[in-house]
């Protein structure tokens, strides 16, 4: 790195013909625990090369991650709070270029989760990716975290040269009917090609198995999404 940090990262390659695309995984707040290695896993299984990069790594140890519970979501805001805006797009330019340099890869994505999702929405506004899925990235439209300052990052819309992909359930606590209004009118005025879903009946965290969130419906319709929005090349 610039700054003389080595960026700890998951990657999983694909047995057999790989896909000419590249996938960068950013994990939500509790960093890459076995759920984000999962993600990248089943990318791998599906033909992708995916690296999860630990955003962290400037603050904690490689290979920490942090547990679903007070203290891990405690101890990850903290953390989050300590991730600039260039430190994170910095991270994942490197991870893009790690991919492009691999045989075979002609592309690259971005898939986020949560605070994943708002960086993996940063990126596509502010480096060369060709798509982006966004599951429940939240702070969009505010400064609340560093990541999103100095401007609300929602205001960087217009740098997306990118298809984007935004998954949300209509009962998510952090981003309501105002924010998902305020995404979609940023996303259609720029005139990014996108698609918006809303998911009825759904909470934030929707994705991932024996949480309290956990929807087996939501899950299903948003992977066979975002696969189709890596087929679509």
């Amino acid at each position: 790195m610039a700054d003389e940090t080595t960026l700890p990262a998951y990657l999983a390659r694909p047995v057999g013909r790989t896909a000419p695309v590249g996938v960068v995984v950013a994990h939500e707040l509790f960093a890459v625990n076995p759920d984000i290695r999962g993600v990248a896993d089943d990318l791998a299984e599906a033909g992708y090369l995916a690296i999860a990069p630990e955003f962290y790594h400037r603050h904690t140890e490689p290979g920490r991650w942090l547990k679903r519970t007070d203290a891990g979501r405690q101890e990850g805001f903290a953390l989050l709070h300590r991730l600039s805006r260039e430190d994170a797009l910095a991270d994942v330019d490197a991870c893009l270029g790690r991919l492009g340099q691999q045989p075979g890869i002609q592309r690259t994505a971005l898939i986020g989760f949560s605070a994943g999702g708002h960086l993996a929405y940063l990126a596509a506004c502010r480096l060369p990716v060709s798509r982006t899925a966004v599951l429940y990235g939240g702070w969009l439209p505010t400064t609340d975290i560093p990541m999103s300052r100095p401007t609300a990052t929602l205001d960087l819309t217009p740098g997306i040269s990118g298809r984007l992909l935004y998954l949300v359930g209509e009962d998510d606590a952090l981003i309501d009917t105002g924010q998902r209004g305020q995404i979609h009118a940023a996303l259609e005025r720029a005139g990014v090609e996108h698609e918006l879903v809303t998911y009825p009946g759904v909470e934030h965290a929707f994705f991932w198995r024996g949480t309290p969130a956990f929807d087996q419906k939501a899950r299903d319709d948003a992977w066979t999404r975002i696969l189709n929005l890596l087929a679509g090349y």
